[in-house]
This record gives structure tokens, sequence and C-alpha cells, in this order.
């Protein structure tokens, strides 16, 4: 079983916009992959300078694969009602290294503090949506070293498991590069072991967080 330090997490790798009306003000949702607190930062100021002439630019983040760092601003909408419930859908959806900017451009009707909150956050899961959402998953980059005897069985199993194949050599004996889900890498050693009678030879290279193409 994996431990918290393991768990997978979602990233967005392909930034979006959505958008949302309600009671004709406009609310425009931004997000955006970010790996630190500048970057997410500088992401908001310039929305602030794109949409200059918006009511509100309320924005929310959160960095690290276990959110260790997150914040979220109102920017002038009263409080409560825009910057954490931005920040709530974020943290409830799992997605982390990402900002996300809300610009309000007021349409003349009060909308109170639910309305507020109805509005920004599904305006932050409009521009979800929009984005190219990947899940992080904890694994194992193994190095398998086979004889040409071998290597149509070892890819017949990669193949059968879905393993992303990184990158394949062939010189005296070929040499297979690969990636899976660290729980994975035991059962996949075993299997080619047993395949090749123990002629191909696997080494864990390193372990590591993976974009996992399949979810």
């Amino acid at each position: 079983m994996e431990n918290q330090d393991q768990a997978p997490y979602r990233v967005v790798v392909k930034g979006g916009q959505g958008e949302l009306v309600e009671k004709k003000s406009r609310f425009i949702a931004t997000v955006r992959p970010v790996e630190t607190e500048e970057e997410a930062v500088a992401f908001i100021e310039e929305m602030k300078k794109k949409y200059w002439d918006a009511r509100h630019s309320c924005s929310a983040f959160v960095i690290g694969k276990r959110g260790e760092l997150t914040r979220c601003s109102d920017d002038g909408e009263p409080s409560g009602t825009a910057g954490r419930p931005m920040l709530e859908v974020l943290l409830g959806e799992g997605v982390r290294n990402v900002a996300v900017v809300v610009t309000r451009y007021f349409g003349g009707t009060l909308l109170g503090t639910g309305g507020l909150v109805r509005a920004y956050s599904g305006a932050v899961k409009e521009g979800l949506l929009a984005c190219e959402i990947r899940t992080m998953r904890y694994g194992s980059r193994l190095l398998i070293d086979t004889d040409y005897n071998g290597i149509g069985k070892i890819q017949y199993i990669l193949g059968q498991r879905g393993v992303c194949v990184e990158d394949t050599s062939y010189g005296e004996r070929v040499q297979v590069r690969v990636i899976l889900p660290y729980m994975e890498a035991l059962s996949l050693q075993k299997e080619i072991t047993e395949a090749t009678a123990a002629r191909a030879v696997i080494t864990e290279l390193e372990k590591l967080y993976f974009i996992d193409k399949n979810s």
C-alpha cells in the first residue's frame, strides 16, 4: 500500500480558460500550471494587467504535491466569497502546482454572498474543464538488459501491461528503459525473469513521479 508521500496527485499539463455569466456579470477563469509561488504571483499580475478594466481579479493557487502551500485572494469582493471557494475547488479536484485567476466584469446586479460563492467556484470548474489534466504517480524507472532471444517476450509483456517504454537501444544486447507504478515493479521483474529464464537483467535506476498517460 502506498504511503502518503507516494500517493498520486493531479497536475495541469495544459492550461485553459472557462467562462460563466451570472446576472450579466462575466466570470472568466484562467488556469495555468505553476511550480513556485513566484510563478503564481507573476501569473496573477499578468492577468490583472490583461484585464485591467475588470472590477475584480480574484485568485487562488496550490503548490507542492501534497498542497503544502496555498494562497487565495478575494481582491475586493466580500471576505470569503471568492478566493476561498476557488481554492476549495482546486483542493477538492486534487490538482496541485496550479494557479487560477477569475476575472469579474460587473453586470450591475449584486449577487449576494451565496451567489458570489457559486459563481466563483463554478467559474473555476469551467476553467478546469478546459484544461488538460493528468495524474502523477509514484514509480520506478527500470533498465531491462536482454539478449535478442528475450526481447520479443519482454515487448509482449510490456505491451500487455501498458508499461511506458522510454527508450530502446540495440547493440550486442538490447536495453529497454521503462517507467511504471512503484507497486507494479516487483511483479514485472518477476514475470520477465520467468519468461526469459533469468537471462534478462533488470536494474532499478531511480524512483520518481511520472505522468500517467492513461489517466
